[in-house]
């Protein structure tokens, strides 16, 4: 017998993003940007103003791929969108319980992180503080790290599918709100004199812990959707 639900809920959307939040790239290269700034001996009003552009350009292109793929998800005919929603709940399982196993035995076997190659580059492009190139920083950081650490996205933006109204919309763009404040709390704490090394501490401090966390939700989210696709909960 189905189970009618109205999900995602405003809930389950604030705490994904809360957790999903914690994003060890994102927040690494807006720390090396301005550890590059603050060498350079950047005003505080161009600090905030770079590191704004970064924040933006992540907000927008993540907030761009979701509306994207949830228009692709919602034209595909019900059937073959029930099998994806059954394969991406598989997916983000397995993620969980990769991000699980790296909190036990993290550097080991496989490992969702962004590339060596990728790093590099990144490294790189964040030395360069223009506006343009800050910007094209933001948005390469955001592509780069989707498809290894947007497991909880995926999940919450293959759940929004399902029945995509205006409040969805909602939803969606507070998910991104949410996604992008630590980046904004993190650039307000620098500029208002925080040091940057109790930052980059706390940053390798809280990793292990924010990867079980992500990890149990993500299995959680992924029996969820398997169990929506195959119709045992239903949406009202």
């Amino acid at each position: 017998m189905a189970v009618e639900a109205y999900l995602p809920t405003l809930g389950t959307v604030v705490i994904t993003a809360a957790i999903d939040a914690i994003n060890p790239c994102a927040i690494g290269v807006l720390i090396l940007m301005i550890s590059v700034l603050l060498s350079a001996k950047k005003s505080t009003k161009k600090l905030l103003l770079l590191g704004g552009l970064y924040i933006l350009s992540i907000f927008l292109v993540y907030l761009a791929f979701g509306l994207g793929l949830i228009y692709f998800i919602s034209s595909l005919p019900l059937a073959l969108a029930e099998y994806i929603s059954i394969g991406v709940g598989g997916l983000i399982i397995l993620a969980g319980i990769l991000e699980i196993k790296d909190y036990f035995w993290y550097g080991k076997w496989f490992s969702l992180s962004i590339p060596a190659i990728f790093s590099k580059k990144l490294e790189g492009y964040a030395s360069k503080t223009t506006y343009v190139g800050v910007i094209f920083l933001g948005a390469f950081v955001a592509a780069v790290e989707l498809p290894c650490t947007g497991a909880p996205y995926l999940a919450i933006i293959t759940l929004l599918s399902q029945y995509f109204d205006m409040q969805a919309l909602i939803l969606l763009i507070l998910y991104n709100v949410i996604f992008v404040s630590p980046l904004i709390i993190i650039l307000f704490m620098v500029a208002g004199g925080k040091e940057l090394q109790k930052i980059q501490k706390w940053k390798q401090k809280s990793k292990p812990a924010m990867r079980l966390a992500i990890g149990l939700l993500l299995v959680a989210m992924g029996w969820l959707l398997i169990l929506i696709a195959n119709g045992t909960i239903n949406f009202g």
